[in-house]
């Protein structure tokens, strides 16, 4: 008989055949069996983009569908209902390719497809054109209040994960919106200033709010789904891939503005912080946003010392980097069994103990 092993599991949940805390259970009981309770055989964040070439296949196909369908539909001369007819065909197509089929691939085309159709609806009903201009916030913000609702309903009923990354963008356009810093130059400011906290900027603050209530989005769905093994787990990747920018670059962007010594220091020490909250939830993707700034660090710590050309530096860089994705499970696991016993930490992706 053949082992189950947590991609069967993974599997099961994908088609419904169990639930997360079902597969979840599962899998700790096999591991208390086997005596290794809290072991992870898995490395790292399970995600996926397509299960091979069919779902691309597919999904070119119903790109091209979609477009003429909407060209025949501009016919009937109207856009409110030529957008309702366009957000009604990818409901309906999610209905066999997403809860059917459970194709990964097409089902993102859909939600992006219903998104942008939602929006042309929403713009229609408001009934003035979408402008980020002042006279026009609340006109914008209704419009993506009932975008982000048309998501929630989405995510409901088809539970795909990727629908929280593109509710997270309509999250990230309200910031814009209310902070009036679209375009570059909007407040004066130079590019770099417009995520730098001392200098007033409203887009630094909000996308500082954006970043914690994606992070909080994305802790609570890791805590429901701990093993992995589900959609609330890959429903919190796609948080955090939102999340991880707008925080770490808000933060050291601030601290490097700040110039050397002081600010170049409390930019090492936040990147230290970020390092150990990416370990603690189990989340690479907050690293992979510093990189940049890890690379500058190295660059001004190895000039003080002496001339060293860019090479050197990538291979300090890429040395760090393989180094500390190769041994992720180990640092892990000895750094969450040096910390204290602190609320959710039980909650977290499970560590050798």
């Amino acid at each position: 008989m053949a082992d189950i092993t947590p991609d069967d599991l993974r599997a099961a949940v994908a088609a419904g055949h169990v639930t997360e805390a079902q597969a979840a259970r599962l899998l700790v009981l096999a591991e208390a069996r086997s005596g290794h309770r809290l072991g992870m055989q898995a490395e790292d964040e399970p995600f996926e983009l397509f299960r091979g070439f069919a779902e691309i296949f597919i999904s070119v196909g119903l790109v091209i569908l979609v477009s003429g369908i909407m060209g025949i539909t501009t016919l009937v001369g109207h856009p409110g209902v030529m957008m309702l007819i366009w957000a009604g065909l990818c409901w309906a197509l999610a209905g066999y390719f997403t809860r059917r089929r459970r194709m990964v691939l097409p089902s993102i085309v859909l939600v992006i497809g219903f998104a942008l159709a939602v929006s042309g609806v929403m713009v229609w009903l408001v009934g003035r054109r979408l402008s980020l201009d002042s006279t026009a916030t609340g006109a914008s913000l209704a419009v993506l209040a009932g975008v982000a609702v048309a998501l929630l309903a989405w995510y409901r009923v088809y539970r795909l994960p990727f629908t929280m990354f593109v509710l997270g963008l309509v999250g990230l356009a309200a910031v814009m919106v209310v902070t009036h810093t679209v375009r570059p130059g909007a407040m004066g400011l130079n590019a770099s200033d417009y995520f730098d906290l001392r200098r007033g900027s409203g887009l630094a603050v909000g996308m500082l709010a954006f970043g914690v209530l994606a992070f909080a989005g994305g802790l609570w769905f890791d805590m429901r789904d701990p093993y992995r093994l589900g959609r609330h787990s890959a429903s919190g990747f796609w948080l955090h891939l939102l999340a991880a920018p707008a925080l770490v670059n808000t933060v050291a962007l601030t601290f490097f503005n700040m110039g050397p010594e002081s600010g170049y220091g409390l930019l090492a020490l936040a990147l230290a912080v970020i390092a150990m909250l990416a370990l603690i939830i189990d989340r690479r993707s907050f690293l992979t946003a510093g990189i940049g700034y890890l690379a500058f660090l190295i660059g001004y710590v190895a000039r003080q010392g002496g001339e060293m050309n860019l090479a050197w530096i990538l291979v300090i860089l890429g040395l760090a980097i393989t180094g500390l994705g190769t041994f992720w499970t180990d640092l892990r696991a000895r750094m969450m069994r040096a910390l204290p016993d602190f609320p959710g930490k039980h909650r977290l992706p499970p560590y050798s103990e």
